[in-house]
């Protein structure tokens, strides 16, 4: 026993115990169950035990770690004596007070790092990942400029580490998911109409190219990579099987939500969206919208991938959009 953690030896026939941070968040409780269905002790950070107990799964094989992410004390009770630790900690907007993106993404990183790097003394870890949704080198976007940070945090240090970028991420739980539904069912604003945003001032124009991808499909990845030594040292791109338009993407929405109307889906143009946000946040009022600028700057940003490190290096098989979203769908 060890900072209040039980560090001896995993049950007989355990890969062993990873740790992971975010494991509340969408993907972190597909990963969490993943890990446990295939016999990993997991060891969870956790700002709410409520919370934790409501979404993850019960039973043996799981230790909550209540704690912040950029509390030492707490990365060195998460870490201690694992062989493998999952970093999913990540924020899409800032909410004031520590919830910030050079916070939640480049500092908590580099403390995640550094609790890794003082476990490894006395065990090493075999095996560290994060995973950074939406990053764009050179971008001088907040969230992806710090994603990158955080990147650099990881590739860094002394640790066994592997990266992972996915693209958008779709399932019955996310937080998109739930978006297009509401949008589809016109129950959430703009209620008469389903929007999305265009690339140019055009508003007639087509979306971006989107290439969603199933949770479950960055699930198996993440655990895949874990015992997988051709990882080390690789960043590997997710996306799905299936190339749309932003706005073909909710018209499969449209066809397969239950409960879906028949409303026009009208296309905002991405720079009016972006000087919207950029005016009201100067004047204090940017939560009046439901995206900030940095958001609307990424929705004008293509998301597809060919995944050819992932697909020749891991045997990455995405599901299409379509076929992964129809075996849900009846969830929403």
């Amino acid at each position: 026993m060890e900072n209040g953690i039980d560090t001896t030896a995993t049950p007989t026939g355990s890969p062993g115990t990873a740790a992971i941070t975010g494991a509340t968040g969408f993907v972190g409780q597909h990963i969490v169950r993943e890990l446990l269905m295939r016999g990993w002790q997991v060891r969870a950070l956790v700002r709410s035990e409520s919370k934790a107990r409501r979404v993850l799964p019960e039973g043996t094989g799981l230790t909550l770690v209540s704690g912040d992410v950029l509390d030492t004390a707490a990365l060195d009770r998460l870490m201690t004596g694992v062989d493998a630790c999952i970093h999913l900690v990540g924020i899409i907007r800032e909410a004031g007070g520590q919830q910030t993106f050079e916070n939640m993404h480049a500092e908590a990183t580099r403390r995640v790092v550094a609790a890794g790097e003082r476990a490894s003394r006395a065990r090493p870890i075999r095996h560290i990942q994060m995973s950074a949704l939406g990053v764009r080198d050179g971008s001088t976007i907040p969230y992806q400029r710090t994603k990158r940070e955080g990147e650099r945090a990881v590739e860094a240090s002394s640790l066994r580490w592997t990266i992972f970028r996915p693209g958008l991420i779709h399932g019955h739980d996310g937080e998109f998911t739930q978006m297009a539904a509401a949008w589809v069912r016109g129950k959430s604003a703009p209620w008469l109409f389903v929007p999305f945003f265009t690339p140019g001032w055009n508003p007639f124009a087509k979306g971006v190219p989107v290439a969603p991808v199933f949770v479950d499909d960055v699930a198996r990845m993440f655990c895949d990579a874990v015992t997988n030594d051709a990882a080390i040292g690789r960043t590997y791109d997710l996306a799905g099987a299936e190339t749309l338009t932003f706005d073909d993407m909710l018209r499969v929405y449209q066809r397969l939500v239950p409960g879906a109307k028949r409303l026009p889906l009208v296309g905002v143009p991405g720079p009016l969206a972006v000087l919207q946000a950029k005016l009201l946040g100067a004047v204090g009022l940017g939560k009046l919208l439901p995206f900030d600028e940095g958001m609307a700057r990424m929705a004008m940003e293509p998301s597809v991938s060919e995944c050819t490190l992932a697909k020749a290096e891991l045997g990455y098989d995405p599901e299409p959009f379509t076929e992964s979203l129809r075996s849900y769908a009846d969830k929403l």
